[in-house]
C-alpha cells in the first residue's frame, strides 16, 4: 500500500505543481482526432512516468485535429503539460518533428496515442541510454517481442518494408515503423533539424539519418497490441513509403541532408518552452 500511495502523491505532484527544475524525460505524443482514447493515454501515462520519481514533460502535438482533442486537453490544464497545436493537418511526421524539437528533457520518448505499445516499455528503452546508446528503438520484430492483434496485411507489409530498408538503406533496425522510440536530446535535436518527410516514412528517415551522422541505435524488444480503432490501408501506406524512400535517397545524393531546415522552428520551440509561466499549455 505504501508504494501505492506514494505512486499517488507523485501522480497528484505532477498533475498540479510545475517543476522546480529541468525534466530529465520529454514524452511526445502525436495526436490526430484522438478525442475518445486520449485521456486514458495520458492517465496512463502520467500515472506510470510520475511514479518513476524524476522530473518529465508530456508534450502533445496535435495534428490539426477537427474533434475536440485540444479542448479535452486544455481543460486538464496539468502544469506540466504542453500543448503543440497546428493550423492545419500536416502529417504524423511534422506533428513529431514540432514535439522532439520543443522538448527540454535530457531524454525524449516518441510515442503513439493509441498507446499499442504501452508505456510501462520505457523503462526497457531508458536502460539501453544508460548503456551510451543516442537512439533505442521498441521493436515487434526483435527477438522476445510480444506481438498481439497484427493483422495478416499489416505483417506482409512489415516484412517487405524490412527487406526494402536493409538492402536499400543499410538500416540495420529490423522494425523501423514502430511508434515507440527514445532520443539523447542530442540526437533528437540533430535528427529532427533535418528530417523533411512528414508522412508515414518519417521513422525511417530518423533511423537513416542516425546511421549516416553516427549515432548509436538498440533495438529492444517490446509488447505491442493493436488497439482498437488503428487502420492501415496497406497498399496506400506501401505507395507512399516507396514514394518516400526516393524522395529521401534524392534528398541525401543533392546534400540537402548537411543543412537543418528546421533550425529556427527548433530555436523558437525551445524558446517557448522556456516561457512555462505563460500557463501550461502553447500553441
Amino acid at each position: 500500500m505504501s508504494g501505492d500511495s506514494s505512486a499517488y502523491r507523485a501522480y497528484r505532484a505532477w498533475v498540479t505543481e510545475p517543476l522546480a527544475v529541468p525534466p530529465i524525460v520529454s514524452v511526445v505524443i502525436p495526436t490526430y482526432n484522438e478525442e475518445i482514447r486520449i485521456l486514458p493515454t495520458l492517465g496512463a501515462i502520467a500515472t506510470h512516468m510520475s511514479a518513476r520519481n524524476e522530473p518529465w514533460e508530456l508534450i502533445i502535438a496535435d495534428d490539426g485535429s477537427t474533434d475536440s482533442t485540444v479542448e479535452l486537453l486544455k481543460d486538464l490544464r496539468f502544469p506540466n503539460l504542453r500543448i503543440l497545436v497546428a493550423e492545419k493537418n500536416a502529417g504524423k511526421g511534422d506533428a513529431v518533428r514540432r514535439g522532439m524539437l520543443a522538448a527540454r528533457g535530457e531524454v525524449v520518448l516518441f510515442a503513439d496515442a493509441d498507446q499499442s505499445t504501452p508505456i510501462e516499455q520505457f523503462d526497457r528503452l531508458y536502460g539501453k541510454v544508460a548503456e551510451g546508446f543516442d537512439v533505442v528503438v521498441g521493436s515487434r520484430a526483435a527477438e522476445g517481442a510480444a506481438v498481439s492483434g497484427k493483422s495478416l496485411s499489416r505483417r506482409i507489409l512489415s516484412r517487405g518494408l524490412r527487406v526494402i530498408v536493409s538492402r536499400g538503406f543499410g538500416v540495420t533496425v529490423t522494425d523501423t515503423q514502430c511508434g515507440f522510440k527514445l532520443f539523447t536530446a542530442d540526437a533528437a535535436h540533430r535528427l529532427f533539424s533535418l528530417q523533411v518527410v512528414d508522412s508515414f516514412s518519417f521513422d525511417l528517415e530518423v533511423l537513416y539519418l542516425a546511421s549516416k551522422l553516427g549515432f548509436r541505435a538498440a533495438e529492444v524488444p517490446v509488447e505491442w497490441i493493436d488497439a482498437p480503432g488503428s487502420t492501415v490501408d496497406a497498399a496506400k501506406v506501401s505507395m507512399q513509403f516507396l514514394k518516400d524512400l526516393v524522395r529521401i535517397r534524392v534528398h541525401d545524393m543533392q546534400g540537402r541532408y548537411s543543412a537543418s531546415p528546421h533550425t529556427t522552428v527548433a530555436r523558437d520551440q525551445h524558446s517557448h518552452a522556456a516561457g512555462l509561466e505563460e500557463g501550461p499549455t502553447q500553441t
